[in-house]
């Protein structure tokens, strides 16, 4: 059990970087799982534990963003205080549920069927070559193209309905390969659309709280919360270091993009693939 809850600390930590990092939590968790394995866990069991940890991560951006998802305010007329809501947050969960609906309309009915056939290592690893390839060339399209200021969207409000309809098609894409990455895919379409890096960012964290919220309901409902006490005590210690590990690196991406683009998270993602793609010819470590 020692060991055990060890290992489920690493997985919260992996959990806690790569779900906010474009470089795919799902598809380091799946890997993760065949080089760190738990001993004596149901299938069904790991399967739960790689989606709900992911409220942890939930909690962390909920917590760092609560100014800005949250609706309701304090406001003064005719010298009585009374709760009012704010507009411009409101028309941004209007973008962020109408960012989701295509996922959920192709993830829902299909999770199944993309689990059996692309929850591999090879699938992973050509999903994060590609996405890796086409970071790099979105990067140094964006910095070439010239766009006036009415162009350029600096903050949340500045993101269109249509905007928001492409962002969650792009989502899509990450619903079916799970190593494209749920961010990846977001800010690589809101970099198209002429978002900042940081306002893509923003965005897609806002994103992920339904989204991920979303999907690890969907994966209690489909398989049960048949916890023995030893699973469930992994799983909330994972829960709590995501969490943590998520408000350190959320911090540091907001910070990071000011100044940075994603080249260097574009030749990760590139070398891992391959890494993934060698190991997987040559041994059976990732069987």
């Amino acid at each position: 059990m020692f060991i055990d809850i060890i290992k489920s600390v690493v997985y919260g930590i992996v959990e806690g970087i790569t779900e906010w990092l474009p470089i795919s939590s799902t598809g380091h968790l799946i890997i993760l799982e065949k080089l760190l394995p738990f001993s004596n866990m149901s299938e069904e069991f790991i399967k739960v534990f790689n989606v709900v940890i992911q409220l942890g991560a939930i909690l962390a951006i909920i917590l760092l963003f609560f100014k800005k998802i949250w609706p309701l305010k304090k406001d003064t007329e005719d010298g009585k205080k009374k709760i009012a809501f704010d507009k411009d947050i409101l028309s941004l969960w209007l973008k962020i549920i109408i960012a989701c609906i295509p996922a959920a309309i192709v993830g829902i009915p299909f999770d199944d069927f993309f689990e059996a056939h692309f929850h591999k290592p090879i699938p992973i690893a050509i999903a994060l070559i590609l996405v890796g390839i086409i970071f790099i060339f979105v990067e140094i399209w964006n910095s070439k193209r010239k766009l006036d200021k009415k162009e350029i969207k600096e903050t949340l409000k500045d993101i269109t309905i249509k905007d928001a309809i492409i962002i969650g098609l792009f989502q899509v894409i990450a619903a079916i390969f799970p190593g494209v990455s749920r961010s990846g895919a977001t800010i690589i379409g809101a970099l198209i659309l002429g978002l900042t890096r940081a306002n893509a960012a923003e965005f897609t964290f806002c994103l992920a709280i339904p989204t991920m919220f979303g999907a690890s309901l969907l994966k209690l409902i489909k398989i049960g919360f048949n916890f023995t006490f030893s699973e469930g005590i992994l799983l909330l210690v994972a829960m709590a270091v995501a969490f943590i590990t998520s408000i350190a690196v959320i911090k540091f991406i907001l910070n990071y993009v000011k100044t940075h683009d994603f080249k260097p998270i574009a030749y990760y993602r590139i070398a891992l693939g391959i890494v993934i793609i060698i190991l997987s010819i040559t041994t059976n470590i990732l069987v």
